[in-house]
């Protein structure tokens, strides 16, 4: 199996660098290419093909979001992370609209970092659990104040429902797997299965989608 291969946007040329060095030690990441602006992004991803692209969000000529909703419209298989210092609510929801997959804040751990690259290359939506925290409280906070959404959803499974309330709460595959006592290739079975059932794309949806429904 190939390295991921991994663009970097941030308009700190220091913070790319420390960046580039500590993605450097692991063996399956290929740093393929830098920008300081989401224009110089979206030129990038057209020659160098990643994988991944870990965006920051504030950034001049072309912001993170604007570039990632293009990046999403343009290049569908490319996942972007969000990697920023900001955590504002406004911030969270507009990026996660935009198309990202993830959203991790700069002072996560390197463990982090490299579990929500990797989760993203395999197409799997990665929030760090402070994030996740806010994304569930806020649409908690609207389907509170909303008449009820009644929708056609396929009966979950206890099973499934369990796995569908970590994954609410920023839980891995990993993380899941341990707390239920099951193997990591049957939490992506029932991801799967969840997924097709929500209608949804990702695990960043479904949990959303499961809030809206008020099915958690």
């Amino acid at each position: 199996m190939g390295r991921i291969r991994i663009v970097l946007v941030d308009d700190q040329a220091m913070f790319r660098e420390g960046l580039r060095t500590l993605l450097a030690t692991q063996p399956d990441f290929e740093v393929v290419g830098e920008a300081a602006n989401g224009g110089e992004a979206l030129r990038l991803c057209a020659t160098c093909q990643p994988e991944v692209v870990l965006m920051d969000l504030r950034m001049p000529v072309l912001d993170g979001v604007a570039a990632t909703r293009q990046l999403h419209a343009l290049y569908p298989d490319v996942r972007v992370i969000v990697l920023t210092t900001f955590d504002d609510d406004e911030d969270i929801f507009e990026g996660l609209r935009a198309g990202a997959l993830g959203y991790l804040l700069k002072d996560a751990s390197s463990t982090k970092l490299f579990e929500a690259v990797r989760a993203a290359a395999r197409g799997e939506s990665f929030l760090q659990p402070s994030v996740a925290t806010k994304v569930v409280a806020e649409f908690a906070r609207l389907v509170e104040q909303a008449p009820r959404i009644e929708a056609p959803v396929a009966a979950l499974s206890e099973r499934e429902l369990a796995v569908l309330r970590l994954v609410a709460q920023g839980a891995s595959n990993k993380e899941i797997a341990t707390t239920l006592f099951i193997a990591e290739g049957t939490v992506k079975n029932h991801l799967t299965s969840i997924l097709a059932k929500l209608e949804v794309r990702d695990r960043t949806q479904a949990a959303l989608k499961a809030r809206e429904l008020g099915l958690l």
